[in-house]
């Protein structure tokens, strides 16, 4: 890979991230004995933007991977494709991160086949390879190179989740909705609103969540106080904003539905 190649995976400007703990000092730790991190929290919480911080703060390239149930252990690799000329391979990104020394971020690996999710087993340890078996080649993996991933810890059961001999390769940080203080001024930034309606917002968000598990899988996420306040920053009136942005993409039970709705109501 050529130094042009691994230009376009550097994040240039640098990404709004707010540090609510001690995260982005322990995630550099990490970074410098190239540790594989697990990043472990509700949807929407900051998991994705930290990791993009963390890249640009770091000037190290970033590849992201939305896992998926359909992915294949090929999607990740790299496979031999068809061409005029005959058959070439191709490498997946996975491969591309190792060889050009990327952070590579699966995001919610667990969506991925557990067939799928071992192939990344000999680059978290002390070999820090990667087997193409397909093409008989053994790529080590460039000294910058690192592994990261997600999963929502909340959605996960006996037949979703990390086998521990994945989860043992990784060190852990815990993400969860930041302090309302912390949340509003997030909303306030990303939102593009004042303080006052940021803090409305978070206070709703803090209802819904105490929900989860009594009619809601998940209470309202920081990204989507986000979009509320950028349709109220767009001139939408508040209470529809909340409507289109926090309750209808939450649940379709009517009555829940109304439950949220009222707590829109007594504040806005």
């Amino acid at each position: 890979m050529s130094e042009v190649d691994r230009e376009q995976y550097l994040i240039k400007t640098e990404p709004y991230y707010r540090p609510v703990t001690n995260e982005v000092a322990l995630y550099e730790a990490a970074y410098a004995a190239r540790m594989p991190v697990m990043l472990k929290g509700p949807t929407g919480c900051g998991k994705s933007r930290f990791v993009e911080y963390m890249a640009w703060r770091l000037k190290k390239p970033l590849i992201t991977v939305a896992c998926n149930e359909d992915m294949t252990a090929s999607d990740l690799v790299g496979r031999f494709l068809l061409d005029i000329n005959g058959t070439k391979w191709q490498d997946g990104p996975l491969t591309v991160a190792a060889r050009i020394g990327a952070i590579c971020y699966l995001d919610e690996v667990v969506e991925a086949r557990q067939d799928t999710t071992v192939v990344i087993h000999p680059l978290t340890d002390h070999r820090r390879n990667l087997p193409l078996e397909k093409k008989g080649e053994l790529v080590n993996a460039h000294p910058d190179f690192q592994i990261v991933i997600s999963y929502n810890p909340g959605y996960q059961s006996l037949m979703k989740d990390l086998k521990q001999s994945t989860k043992q390769r990784f060190g852990a940080l815990d993400f969860d909705y930041p302090s309302a203080e912390i949340e509003a001024e997030i909303v306030t930034h990303e939102g593009l609103v004042d303080s006052t309606v940021a803090e409305k917002l978070v206070q709703i968000a803090q209802r819904s969540r105490n929900l989860k598990g009594h009619g809601l899988d998940e209470g309202m996420s920081t990204r989507l106080l986000v979009y509320a306040a950028q349709l109220i920053g767009k001139g939408v009136d508040p209470q529809s904003a909340c409507r289109m942005a926090l309750v209808r993409p939450l649940t379709d039970d009517p009555d829940m539905r109304d439950t949220l709705d009222a707590a829109v109501g007594t504040f806005f």
